[in-house]
């Protein structure tokens, strides 16, 4: 059985092997790092953090051996040192913030997995809160939005085990599994008096992270559930699309229960409704993790008056693209607050298997507003809600009359009023943004922009910009 002074000299080697390892690690991460950081759109925009070389408390180093001590000699069960050194590194990270956590290999490998957007469990974005997890957002198409899951859900159990104060990544690692497997989730909901069960079949979570489709003639609704790498890259690719149909004259980017992603992805999203100018910077304690964003010249639909739509699921890169274009007076945000995850996190790989995701900087918006725990405003405030129309259809009309005059063939208003009431009852919010672009344009004088002139040009460009970043 070891000494007191013999933990506190094994405490002491480990340490100092460590902080040296650390730094060979930051090292390299900066080496590692050139190829992404060179370029403006980044997103790992400070993946080296330099060394503290401050002394260590040894005082606070000796508490900390007295505490690993009494537990390798008292504790129940015989724990091996590695086990307990793990556990104190993930002590320290989750006591942090909700997002700094340690990266086993399996939850390493199941967040490079998320970031490519392919792996197989329940496609959900979770979050501490309180002790428990919580859903920020269910993934568009996946298990978990079949399942009937929803952004606020808090996890209680998964498979009857308690994940109270479980860490993150031990819940990701709980609710991973083979392809059609089944996972049971206790479910607490606000509003509903009692927990329930829930039973969600594992998937291969590969969603096209941006869809769209015409709501009427000239106006488009492009929809992000999450940013992956090349989530900038589809959404451009998906507008250029459109405008080979016919000029846009309205926008709804659709950015509800979106819970982010890569930094580099939103950027390239804003950036592509901005000409020029910037987007988004950071700000931390150290010198690397001071970055600013700025887009590249253009605006892709030439100043077609856009609406954001954005909720309470609606977090971090989503958040970014929200704040962008709302401090830049280039859209229209709509719906509720937004979540209000306004800090970055760095991935720091600790070997080959093993990493750190720690918190290294808050994110403001072009105004420098820090998002963190506030969340984006919405500019109109559009409640999610049932909507029932008060008027009767029974109501006599004109053309009811008898022998009333025909002002001509009412055949494709009445179309398009029953494709507007049906948006309106399956989707409150997407009609009331899609209703307000219809309202500027009728106050706004139609030059008859050629869209389609510019694809070309677009195009060319976001060619050059892929090989770049490539």
């Amino acid at each position: 059985m070891l000494s007191r002074a013999s933990t506190f000299g094994l405490l002491l080697t480990a340490l100092t092997s460590l902080s040296v390892s650390a730094q060979e690690s930051v090292q390299g991460g900066q080496q590692d790092a050139i190829s992404e950081t060179s370029h403006p759109h980044s997103d790992n925009p400070h993946a080296g953090i330099a060394a503290d070389t401050s002394a260590l408390p040894l005082e606070d180093l000796q508490m900390f051996a007295d505490v690993f001590n009494q537990i390798r000699q008292g504790y129940v069960e015989s724990v091996p040192d590695s086990k307990l050194f793990e556990l104190a590194v993930q002590g320290m990270l989750s006591g942090l913030d909700p997002h700094s956590v340690f990266l086993k290999e399996k939850a390493f490998d199941s967040l490079q997995e998320t970031t490519k957007g392919e792996f197989s469990g329940l496609g959900i974005e979770i979050g501490q809160d309180r002790g428990y997890i919580s859903i920020i957002a269910p993934i568009d198409g996946s298990p978990a939005e079949a399942a009937g899951l929803k952004a606020g859900d808090v996890i209680l159990k998964i498979d009857d085990e308690s994940v109270r104060d479980i860490p993150v990544n031990k819940s990701i690692e709980l609710m991973r599994g083979p392809i059609g497997s089944e996972v049971l989730l206790t479910i607490g909901r606000r509003g509903v008096a009692d927990p329930f069960d829930v039973t969600v079949v594992r998937d291969i979570i590969k969603v096209p992270s941006v869809r769209s489709r015409e709501l009427m003639e000239g106006y488009l609704w492009l929809r992000a559930s999450q940013f992956q790498r090349d989530t900038g890259q589809e959404a451009i690719a998906k507008l250029q699309s459109a405008m080979l149909e016919g000029p846009i004259r309205g926008l709804v980017l659709d950015l509800r229960n979106n819970p982010g992603g890569v930094l580099g992805a939103s950027v390239d999203m804003a950036g592509a409704f901005l000409d020029g100018g910037l987007v988004v910077y950071t700000e931390g304690r150290h010198p690397q993790s001071k970055e600013r964003y700025e887009a590249r010249s253009g605006d892709l639909i030439n100043s077609v008056p856009i609406v954001v739509l954005i909720n309470g699921g609606s977090a971090s890169a989503s958040e970014i693209v929200a704040g962008a274009l709302q401090d830049r007076r280039r859209a229209v945000i709509m719906g509720t607050r937004s979540f209000g995850k306004g800090s970055v996190q760095t991935i720091l790989p600790v070997n080959e298997t093993r990493a750190v995701k720690l918190t290294t900087a808050l994110y403001y918006t072009p105004n420098g507003r820090s998002i963190q725990a506030e969340g984006i405003v919405p500019d109109i405030v559009v409640e999610r809600a049932e909507v029932k129309s008060v008027e009767s259809s029974r109501r006599t009309k004109e053309a009811d009359l008898q022998g009333s005059l025909s002002g001509g063939d009412p055949a494709d208003s009445q179309s398009e009023s029953e494709s507007l009431t049906e948006l309106r009852n399956s989707d409150n919010q997407l009609y009331e943004a899609l209703t307000l672009l219809r309202g500027i344009n009728l106050l706004t004088p139609q030059t008859s922009p050629d869209n389609k002139s510019m694809v070309s040009a677009e195009a060319s460009d976001t060619q050059t910009n892929e090989d770049g970043e490539a």
